[in-house]
């Protein structure tokens, strides 16, 4: 009794994925496009602050997300897997996250009172 899909089903599924990138596109690009214009007309009108960025606390917060879930990624992994090249969907962000954790330990350490 199971009928394959017709061929306007086939057509329809296949076309929902291009559209829903289409318009993630189009609202990247408008968001681009007035985020430029407005900085422009601040900068015009000398109200542009420049924002500030703060490497260290975000190395620390990335580090920790990353490191969380590769952890958790690494440990499922080789539970449902074993130890084959499927493991690396944990190892790698667990690298990345210890990593940036040396770099915000580092850095904590090099600066200067």
């Amino acid at each position: 009794m199971n009928q394959p899909p017709s061929t306007a089903a086939q057509i329809i599924i296949s076309i929902i994925p291009i559209v829903g990138i289409v318009m993630g596109a189009v609202v990247v690009f408008f968001y681009l496009l007035w985020s430029h214009k407005r900085k422009m007309l601040l900068i015009q009108t000398s109200h542009y602050t420049r924002p500030e960025f703060d490497l260290s606390s975000f190395s620390l917060l990335a580090g920790l997300l990353l490191t969380s879930v590769g952890l958790a990624l690494t440990i499922f992994l080789a539970i449902a897997l074993g130890v084959n090249f499927g493991l690396l969907g944990g190892v790698i962000p667990l690298a990345l996250g210890v990593g940036l954790l040396l770099y915000y330990t580092i850095n904590r350490f090099d600066r200067k009172p």
